[in-house]
């Protein structure tokens, strides 16, 4: 079996980025960059530290940062009435979020 380096971890946060973005961009449509880049930034951040002294085991980050969301992400749905993939209502979900309705 081959060995993998920091390879294995690169190619698990790619690829939670690539579908976390892509299935939830409607959630995130008003967020600013900077907090979208800082979030992704801590998570891609403290896996990489982790490798070196926990190996492999350091993919625990992103695995359980997107479970925890993930359902939280679908309580809040649930409970406000929300769609889960589609984010609709979006006038509903705009003012959840404190965001001004796009004229």
């Amino acid at each position: 079996m081959a060995q993998f380096g920091i390879e294995l971890e690169l190619a698990v946060l790619l690829s939670v980025l690539v579908v976390g973005a892509s299935v939830f961009a409607a959630f995130e449509i008003e967020t600013a960059a900077w907090r979208k880049m800082l979030k992704w930034s801590v998570m891609i951040g403290l896996t990489l530290a982790l490798t070196r002294p926990f190996g492999h085991w350091a993919l625990a980050v992103p695995i359980a940062f997107g479970a925890l969301g993930l359902a939280f992400h679908a309580y809040w749905c649930g409970k406000h009435g929300i769609h889960p993939l589609r984010a609709t209502p979006r006038r509903k979900y705009y003012e959840l979020r404190g965001w001004s309705w796009p004229e």
